[in-house]
């Protein structure tokens, strides 16, 4: 790409960027990276102090690189904007850590280099989670973790009505246990399903899970998948707030200890153990059986272009050590991610069996921006929550709403 092209690109990628920040919001991008021996991390745990394990480690690697890492922590939003912006500048900072979905849009907009450029390794990585980070068969950066859905369960109320949790394998199988739970006075599952990305996030397996492609937003397996839902409403399965539910409030939905099941992340376990009942988890199950493949959630630690490109070869250093195999064990217990590298994830399972179910599912994950759909996805997905939003509200049939979703989608 040339350089008046990449320039075009950036921007105008950055014009959505600059919607949403200030020129004062900037400051930080325009100072770029310190000559000589400081380079800068941006990463999108602001929740991290200077004297937390995470910024211990950016330091230890630097040391190890013979450099000093400077770090600042966004908030995810404000992280892309900024990035997108930095590289417009020519400033981006040395190592980019952003969320999986982000990756699509800095590599079109030409701010990213490729792991062949930067010689970085990604032999190890589980090829579902590196897809993320994938576009036109060139990768942008390594997966430094993923987090994805399972459905979490009470014991109580599933031993209760009879249920056997491992017999729940298909939608078959789920639907007969939610009506269990329901002969029993208690309620069956909660989930988001409201109209922004965590609504997709949550649908998508199912829609996977029942042989649905993003491409055909109306097929007939589609149709199935968001039958399944509106049904589960209609029966009395699932409550009708789940339109308006995020995953947090679907979360405090389940803690009340009233519902058998409840769709969530590997970001729930902490809370998990602090429930007042036993809890367990199961994959989602696919339409026919097995683990359905559920979204990937979780970041990639990415090396931005830069003008002077004998930086590159640090950056490098400083990416491998954050990404091999002693420091994701360390970083993704931190952040309750599972290990993007095979070896880890039996690690991480073995010192934590609970921690087995979800291994399970992102193993048989999948990225969204995956199957080459890059910055397409989140046309797509806006399309998806509405025809979601639509059926669960009783405005359209699924096979009205997924019709009209699929236009959209295609004219956007």
């Amino acid at each position: 790409m040339t350089g008046l092209n990449r320039r075009r690109r950036l921007a105008a990628v950055a014009v959505i960027a600059l919607a949403a920040v200030t020129g004062s919001a900037c400051s930080s991008s325009t100072d770029g990276p310190a000559d000589g021996g400081a380079y800068l991390v941006w990463d999108p745990y602001p929740q991290f102090a200077d004297d937390s394990e995470w910024v211990a480690l950016l330091k230890k690697c630097g040391t190890s690189a013979g450099v000093t890492v400077e770090r600042t922590g966004y908030d995810t939003t404000d992280l892309t904007n900024k990035a997108l912006l930095a590289a417009q500048q020519g400033n981006s900072p040395d190592v980019l850590i952003v969320d999986n979905p982000v990756i699509s849009t800095l590599a079109e907009a030409g701010a990213l280099t490729t792991t062949d450029d930067n010689k970085l390794d990604v032999s190890a990585m589980e090829k579902n989670l590196l897809g993320a980070g994938q576009s036109d068969g060139k990768t942008y950066g390594v997966p430094i973790g993923a987090n994805t859905l399972a459905l979490y369960y009470n014991k109580d109320l599933l031993t209760a009505a009879g249920v056997d949790p491992a017999t729940v394998t298909d939608w078959t199988s789920l639907t007969a246990a939610l009506t269990k739970v329901k002969a029993k006075g208690k309620k069956g599952i909660t989930f988001s399903a409201i109209g922004t990305e965590e609504g997709s996030f949550q649908f998508l397996p199912w829609f996977w899970g029942s042989g649905a492609q993003l491409t055909s937003l109306d097929s007939p397996q589609a149709v199935s998948a968001l039958t399944l839902w509106t049904d589960w409403l209609k029966q009395g399965h699932a409550p009708n707030s789940v339109i308006n539910n995020t995953q947090t409030t679907s979360w405090q939905e389940f803690a009340t200890g009233d519902y058998a099941f409840a769709e969530n992340g590997t970001w729930q376990l902490a809370n998990a153990e602090k429930l007042p009942f036993a809890y367990g988890t199961i994959p989602v199950p696919a339409s026919a059986g097995g683990p359905a493949p559920a979204p990937t959630g979780g970041e990639f630690v990415s090396i931005p272009v830069q003008k002077n490109t004998g930086r590159y070869q640090t950056s490098q250093q400083l990416v491998a050590c954050l990404t091999s195999a002693d420091n994701l064990l360390t970083t993704d217990t931190t952040l309750s991610y599972v290990a993007p590298v095979a070896a880890v994830q039996e690690r991480q399972a073995t010192a934590d069996p609970k921690l087995k179910v979800w291994v399970e599912a992102v193993r048989a994950a999948k990225g969204r921006t995956g199957d080459n759909l890059g910055t397409k996805y989140p046309k797509i997905s806006e399309s998806l929550w509405t025809a979601v939003q639509a059926a669960l509200s009783g405005g359209k049939s699924p096979q009205e709403a997924l019709r009209a979703a699929q236009t959209a989608a295609s004219t956007r």
